[in-house]
């Protein structure tokens, strides 16, 4: 695969990023994909290493050396057909899938890896400008109805999938715009919107239909979190209408953080604050919006959603940005002998920390104080881990001054009213319970009842999403046609 000694010859080469200081001035991606040369010589690097652990190492388990070898050939238009052979979505993977695949890497073992998210992004906005992307749709319709709730990641994965099947596909949206946490919960700097929009044209297109502002359930969840919906539809009426529903909602259940003061004004879960901006870029008229302008942040919690946050705050020009986490630093480098071809546990700097931020770790709030009722400080102490307990540091308090907390601690659960709704069991973290394998792969308790992404199996990514999406896609066809031409 690639040029034999392209390894030993060529290093890796990383996507160009505009600078901190001015793309903070903007909502608009900042990433600048690779050059067809770039590119080229990166798919060269690829090694004939006999098992690629980068395809195993991939949710989706992309074919990652045969595109590589025809990009480094410049077969672009093959490669973006291999790549949609098993990714539906590879521009959203492109630009926010931390890349497994990458850790996986024969050549990360003593040397840097092959930029494999870079390739795919290369390939995939290729394929887009030189109108390669095109409408699949069915040649034959099977007659039968499937309903599909949520409409992030796994819902449109599972919709694309059955509907190129030929099953009549209408896919619900709580929101006012298709995408779930594609939407409202990546920033627009990440990833632009428009994205999404193109797939849902070339969906609707392949036969998908799509309703939005309209909530599956008892009653719409905490309206904190989510846009409120213009119609509630019952589970009820979704069974009797169609031959098989798929529920694949996000993780929208924000772990909270009970001290003394949560109640004061200021404090909110990270959900709250970034959908706003959102909504904002998109062109809505929001009435008192969250703003960081002039404020002093604190984000609590250290992964991907504080450093969007982080990076949120900042564009709205906030005084300073603190981000700590409750677990220990990791090392900067990870022992790659140890941990090879596993995902590793080490200091990541995302571009929004590049951008501005205080970090800090082994820290944990233990209240807020204010006057007023508003927040204007928090305070905190150092913790010591030993054995995987932690335990305060003696004489370790101190405080931070706070005009806006954003709590970023993770997503406990789906939605618990939708799975309620449904009447699905649920596995012992709140999940609907489903097995990924046999005869009754993605099938809940309920008849009918399919269910994939975070509402089977919690906060995860959106590569993860996808291939759940498609899975399940796959077990929903075999459902209703007995067998299923459709790839797992």
């Amino acid at each position: 695969m690639g040029k034999v000694t392209g390894f030993l010859e060529l290093e890796r080469e990383e996507e160009q990023y505009e600078e901190p200081q001015a793309r903070k001035k903007h909502y608009r991606e900042f990433v600048m994909r690779l050059t067809d040369e770039a590119a080229q010589k990166q798919g060269a690097r690829c090694m004939d290493c006999g098992i690629p652990f980068c395809n195993n190492g991939c949710p989706v388990n992309n074919i990652i050396p045969d595109w590589n070898d025809l990009v480094y050939h410049g077969n672009y238009r093959e490669a973006l057909e291999v790549l949609h052979s098993t990714n539906n979505f590879p521009e959203f993977t492109g630009r926010i899938c931390p890349a497994p695949c990458e850790a996986a890497c024969t050549l990360n073992i003593n040397d840097d890896a092959v930029g494999i998210k870079s390739i795919e992004h290369f390939i995939i906005d290729t394929g887009w400008e030189n109108g390669w992307v095109l409408p699949q749709p069915p040649a034959v319709k099977t007659g039968k109805k499937v309903a599909v709730v949520g409409s992030g990641p796994a819902g449109l994965a599972a919709a694309q999938q059955l509907a190129r099947a030929g099953h009549d596909v209408t896919l619900f949206e709580k929101n006012d715009r298709i995408g779930g946490l594609l939407r409202y919960g990546i920033p627009d700097f990440k990833m632009e919107k428009h994205l999404i929009d193109r797939r849902v044209e070339q969906m609707k297109a392949e036969g998908v239909t799509f309703r939005t502002g309209v909530f599956i359930g008892d009653q719409p969840i905490d309206p904190r979190i989510t846009n409120l919906a213009r119609e509630t539809v019952a589970p009820g009426r979704l069974l009797a209408d169609f031959d098989a529903v798929v529920i694949s909602g996000g993780a929208e259940q924000p772990r909270d953080l009970p001290v003394p003061g949560r109640e004061l004004a200021g404090i909110h879960f990270a959900m709250e604050f970034l959908p706003q901006q959102n909504r904002v870029n998109a062109g809505d008229a929001l009435k008192d919006q969250l703003k960081a302008t002039g404020k002093h942040v604190v984000v609590i919690g250290g992964g991907d959603t504080g450093s969007d946050c982080v990076g949120t705050s900042n564009r709205h020009g906030a005084a300073s940005v603190a981000q700590f986490e409750l677990l220990p630093q990791p090392p900067e480098t990870e022992n790659k002998p140890l941990v090879w071809p596993y995902w590793p546990t080490k200091l990541r700097t995302s571009s929004s920390h590049e951008e501005g931020c205080e970090r800090d770790w082994s820290v944990a709030t233990k209240r807020f104080e204010g006057k007023d009722g508003k927040v204007e400080k928090l305070i905190a102490c150092r913790l010591e881990w030993k054995d995987g307990k932690m335990a305060e540091v003696p004489g370790s308090e101190f405080e931070m001054k706070a005009d806006l907390v954003l709590l970023a601690m993770g997503f406990v659960s789906p939605a618990q009213n939708v799975v309620d709704a449904f009447g699905v069991e649920k596995d012992a973290r709140s999940n609907a319970k489903a097995a990924t394998e046999g005869d009754n792969a993605y099938r809940t308790n309920v008849a009918k009842v399919f269910a994939a992404g975070d509402m089977r199996r919690g906060q995860s990514l959106v590569v993860w999403a996808i291939r759940e999406g498609r899975q399940c896609a796959r077990a929903v066809d075999e459902f209703l046609m007995g067998a299923s031409a459709l790839p797992r």
